[in-house]
């Protein structure tokens, strides 16, 4: 017995038959769940005398979709146990139709999320130098979602064409599909460009995964890359989410792009007859004791002078760019109190000279 639409109906059957078909399938099943387990626990007693995660993390992802990829063999290998009629084999075809596509696209997203997981875990981005280990984190994170989607895509239009009314109708829904697709393009217009946008940075690669940038006058670390969007950890722990078309359409500041290394500058403003050179002495040897500088970059130059004052800029280098700022700080604070407590000739006079000019003059007569 049939319904209008074709699909198969089970009311019809005969339950002495269909008791049959619950019992054989349940003990495959149940086989495939003994055998299963006994695979599982073989693999963790072999991954356990292993030093590296790699199967440690296969093992992980692959364990929930093998589970049921053992029970699918086990009902195809009983499956003419079962012996089933016309009616049995119609429900056969339209269920296995229905789940062969999700398992297999399920076994691929595992397989996508174990060759993500080990890329991640390999590039280690806590060393100093780790440029290298950001880009491969952020290219594989950014083409793990891209692959997602698509096998999620394709999954789906696998399954729904196992249904007898899908395909039938899909015809008449090809048909439409033109000006369906004009009108979810135009819908759409942000959301496609964001993910033509993450597309795009997968291989330009204008930011990576904890690289240190400036966005909308923000300072922070990249901390997560999406297909659509990228958060970004401002330094007091906020989190900024930007959309992706940003990063490819506005400029924005990446202090490392290219190396970790930066340099970092203090200005002082002091009298015009402060003794520069002593005070260049001055930050060699601050800074020689300071362990945060990397030992590349350190010297003090007059940059600009005013009437009352020049300005003098320190500059300094350290390994990154946190580093760099905490450099700065101290080098600001022990300079200007240097300057304070041995120099104070050094100190800006305007504010003297100033207070003398306001003083009243003695009258001449």
């Amino acid at each position: 017995m049939r319904d209008p639409i074709g699909w198969p109906t089970l009311f019809g059957a005969d339950a002495v038959i269909w008791t049959r078909y619950l019992v054989v399938a349940g003990v495959a099943i149940v086989v495939a769940g003994v055998i299963h387990a006994c695979f599982v626990l073989l693999a963790k007693r072999a991954a356990a005398r292993t030093k590296t995660r790699t199967d440690d993390i296969l093992l992980a992802r692959l364990r929930g979709p093998s589970r049921w990829l053992f029970a699918a063999i086990a009902l195809l290998v009983a499956q003419p146990a079962m012996q089933l009629g016309p009616e049995g084999q119609a429900w056969w075809h339209f269920l296995a139709g229905l789940l062969a596509p999700a398992l297999i696209g399920w076994l691929l997203i595992a397989l996508l999320a174990v060759g993500n997981d080990i890329v991640q875990d390999r590039a280690d981005i806590s060393v100093a130098d780790n440029l290298r280990a950001r880009r491969k984190r952020t290219r594989a994170g950014i083409l793990y979602r891209i692959c997602l989607f698509v096998v999620m895509m394709v999954t789906i239009c696998l399954m729904l064409m196992s249904i007898p009314a899908v395909r039938t109708i899909g015809v008449t829904l090809a048909a439409s599909a033109g000006l369906a697709a004009l009108a979810l393009g135009a819908a759409a217009q942000p959301a496609l460009k964001n993910i033509i946008g993450g597309i795009q940075m997968a291989f330009t690669e204008p930011i990576r995964i904890d690289d240190v940038v400036i966005v909308d006058g923000e300072w922070g670390k990249i901390e997560e890359i999406n297909l659509t969007f990228v958060v970004v950890r401002i330094w007091d722990d906020r989190r900024l989410v930007v959309p992706v078309s940003k990063f490819m359409e506005e400029n924005f500041q990446n202090w490392t792009r290219s190396t970790s290394d930066l340099l970092g500058t203090t200005f002082l403003h002091v009298d015009r007859t402060a003794d520069v050179p002593r005070l260049r002495r001055k930050l060699t040897e601050i800074v020689s004791n300071d362990p945060l500088w990397d030992g590349r970059v350190c010297g003090l130059q007059v940059t600009d002078s005013f009437p009352w004052h020049i300005e003098l800029r320190c500059l300094v280098s350290a390994a990154d760019a946190g580093k760099a700022f905490d450099l700065r700080c101290n080098v600001r604070e022990a300079m200007t109190a240097y300057i304070a407590r041995e120099m104070p000739e050094a100190l800006p006079r305007q504010r003297e000279l100033a207070m003398l000019e306001r003083a009243p003059r003695a009258d001449p007569s």
